[in-house]
């Protein structure tokens, strides 16, 4: 009898011991008091890549020299620093000046055709820009002129395209004296002869223009030609 009645009782603490061990376990496993967190954020950095950028520190009230030529171009050309008008500059004689330290841009203008660079000037340091160069390439002729484009021969004349060239600043009335040499068979005496076949032409060209015109060159009575190269003789402008 006594027996009986201890099983249920070793079975209840039994089951309450098991409950027991089982919310310990609990316990220990989800509480971490001390545990910090892992940070995987990595911040952006604050820099700036400057590999390709100039930086110039301007100090204000001061001043480098610059230099500015055309080399051997002839002309008098009107000069600018960030358009103000600063001086002239001829050939053979280069504008020297004081500009503010920083960047700037230099021009100088042959009649409507204006040619341009930039310049960093800093103290105490000359700089030189030379316009040689460009003008040359783009305006080509510094004065008023004329030029044989092309000619051709057709019996007893030449006719000869002369381009009028005015990189001045104001329209000019432009001619230009054309003339060619040449031999021919004299019809009557069948004897070769030699003399110059001559013509004015004429043109009005606007200021930083050119005009083409065509003259012909009569040649005297024969046959036979034999023509040289046409030459302009004389150029005038007013």
């Amino acid at each position: 009898m006594k027996n009986i009645v201890l099983i249920p009782l070793i079975i209840i603490i039994g089951c309450i011991l098991t409950t027991g061990c089982v919310g310990q376990i609990k316990n220990e496993t989800v509480n971490l008091p001390n545990a910090s967190p892992i940070n995987t954020f990595t911040p952006f950095s604050n820099v700036t890549n400057t590999s390709n950028m100039t930086t110039i520190n301007v100090t204000p009230g001061l001043n480098g020299s610059l230099r500015v030529s055309i080399g051997g171009w002839d002309a008098d050309l009107p000069v600018s620093i960030d358009n103000k008008s600063v001086g002239i500059v001829s050939k053979g004689n280069p504008l020297d000046l004081m500009v503010e330290e920083g960047n700037h841009t230099v021009k100088v203008c042959a009649a409507t055709m204006c040619e341009e660079q930039n310049v960093t000037i800093q103290f105490a340091r000359q700089r030189l820009v030379d316009f040689e160069a460009q003008l040359i390439q783009d305006v080509q002729f510094p004065k008023p002129t004329a030029r044989i484009v092309s000619y051709y021969q057709s019996g007893d004349r030449v006719t000869i395209n002369v381009e009028f060239i005015n990189p001045s600043l104001k329209d000019l009335t432009m001619s230009a004296e054309v003339s060619c040499s040449y031999t021919y068979i004299e019809s009557r005496s069948d004897q070769r002869e030699g003399d110059i076949a001559q013509d004015v032409v004429t043109a009005y060209v606007g200021s930083g223009s050119r005009v083409m015109q065509t003259v012909v060159l009569y040649s005297a009575s024969g046959y036979s030609y034999v023509y040289s190269i046409p030459q302009i003789t004389a150029i005038t402008s007013r």
